[in-house]
């Protein structure tokens, strides 16, 4: 725990004691970042766990990704983003890709400023997201949610200094 308490303060950011939102109220912080687009703060990033999670089983546990949003951006734009992303780890079908672009753009409104966006992963069935702490939609597609949670947490995460915070430093190897 010491050593997220120093990554957290390097990073400015607060480390509760325990979740707040009713999606994440059995899980504990494991690790946080922020993502920052030209030295713009867009989101901080909190991975929420039953049982720690490292590089080679955080696709096969109960976790939650919280982002919470330091500014204003559109929920279609979210989604677009996040299937870009999502195709960095494998080959996704016209017509898959189609049908997750519809979800995720069902699932994410636009943001503004100190909105959360969070995922559950229910491994091998489901994604469930949640929007400020209130239930949104639920993608029953075991496929989506390894990808959607690899955004951040798989070896091809296009933000690999995240992706070590979140998975706590030397277990994101």
């Amino acid at each position: 725990m010491q050593r997220r308490v120093c990554l957290a303060g390097l990073l400015g950011l607060a480390l509760p004691a325990q979740a707040a939102a009713p999606e994440l109220a059995d899980l504990r912080l494991q690790g946080q970042g922020q993502l920052r687009y030209f030295g713009l703060l867009i989101y901080a990033a909190r991975l929420w766990v039953r049982e720690p999670v490292d590089a080679q089983n955080w696709a096969s546990q109960t976790l939650a990704l919280e982002l919470e949003y330091a500014r204003s951006l559109s929920g279609k734009e979210i989604a677009k983003r996040s299937l870009v992303e999502m195709r960095r780890q494998a080959e996704i079908s016209s017509a898959k890709a189609s049908q997750w672009l519809a979800e995720m753009e069902a699932a994410f409104p636009d943001v503004q400023a100190g909105d959360r966006i969070s995922g559950l992963q229910e491994p091998g069935s489901a994604v469930r997201f949640f929007v400020n702490g209130r239930p949104q939609r639920r993608i029953a597609d075991a496929e989506f949610g390894r990808l959607f949670f690899g955004i951040w947490l798989a070896p091809q995460s296009s933000e690999p200094a995240l992706r070590q915070l979140l998975l706590g430093g030397a277990n994101a190897g």
